[in-house]
């Protein structure tokens, strides 16, 4: 059997809140690794309370690719983060190291190693046609007609996610296929890097879902509402960017809107949160490839060191 002989790289996934960042951090300390952030939220400028974006002393001792390269009022995709983040590899492995990609976003992992099919391009109509009864009956309406018509779809989208419904409904009525199943077809290349994938999935969803309540607490106390009223304050950022629909920043708009009062605008953002990490969750489950890992058992990053170890060593 031939030896594989691609370049090596690493996959370190998890759902929010799950330790990624400091174990990142760790194993940068013990191997020859440079850091790539796959997170659709860490790509924009401005937003760093809110994000859990790693502070400036972090990101200067354990420097990440990827983080603050866009404004939040430019939008920034899958196939925007598979350029970039190809183009990080490949740098990095010149230089010798192994990339270290780190992160949550689903999508993004998938759209790096699977490449993209070919979707339609957006059709203003439809658009204007689906917000049109998305005003009259909400999204979760909508969100309901998906499951009936791509279930796998409407199983990793939120029921408010009103970007990804639209265009998951869009795509099915110019192509009469569902998106998840066009998703998967990729782009039929194989791979560029031989890949470690290691996702930290909590065996108790306990202790995750209190640290997701605690970070989000002392987000309040360090400024994300004020983050927010900046951003607000430009007067070009609106409810329905990319951007601002992001966990956490959506319900503090509401919240600065008058939609919300301030006790149901941190539920609604600790819950938020929590079911976005049930999505992440639900995601790595289905990475069979990978080697799971409890970020809340003892010793958990020894574990994760001696893996990717021997997967070095297997060079």
């Amino acid at each position: 059997m031939p030896i594989d002989q691609r370049p090596l790289a690493l996959f370190l996934m998890g759902p929010t809140a799950s330790g990624k960042t400091a174990l990142a951090c760790t194993l940068s300390d013990r191997f020859a690794v440079d850091l790539v952030s796959v997170d659709s939220a860490l790509v924009y400028r401005g937003m760093d309370i809110g994000t859990a974006k790693p502070d400036a002393a972090t990101l200067a001792r354990y420097p990440h690719r990827l983080i603050d390269i866009r404004d939040p009022a430019e939008p920034y995709s899958a196939a925007d983060f598979r350029l970039d983040a190809v183009a990080a590899m490949q740098d990095i492995t010149a230089q010798g190291r192994v990339p270290l990609l780190v992160g949550g976003t689903g999508l993004y992992f998938r759209a790096l190693q699977q490449g993209l099919s070919q979707l339609p391009e957006a059709n203003a109509a439809i658009r204007e046609r689906l917000s049109a009864e998305a005003a009259s009956v909400g999204w979760p309406a909508l969100h309901a007609r998906l499951a009936e018509r791509d279930a796998a779809a409407a199983a990793r989208i939120g029921p408010n996610d009103a970007q990804r419904i639209q265009r998951a409904l869009e795509v099915i009525e110019l192509t009469g296929r569902p998106l998840s199943e066009q998703q998967q077809g990729g782009s039929g290349q194989r791979f560029p890097w031989r890949v470690l994938k290691l996702a930290l999935l909590p065996a108790d969803r306990g202790p995750l879902h209190a640290r997701i309540a605690q970070r989000f607490d002392a987000m309040l106390a360090d400024g994300f509402l004020d983050e927010v009223r900046q951003l607000r304050a430009r007067g070009d950022l609106h409810a329905d960017l990319p951007a601002i629909r992001a966990v956490g920043y959506r319900q503090a708009w509401e919240y600065l809107d008058g939609q919300t009062d301030a006790a149901e605008f941190r539920d609604r953002g600790v819950f938020a949160t929590r079911q976005l990490a049930k999505r992440q969750i639900t995601w790595l489950r289905g990475e069979l490839d990978a080697r799971v890992i409890d970020p809340d058992c003892p010793g958990f990053d020894a574990v994760a060191t001696e893996a990717l170890a021997l997967f070095l060593g297997s060079r």
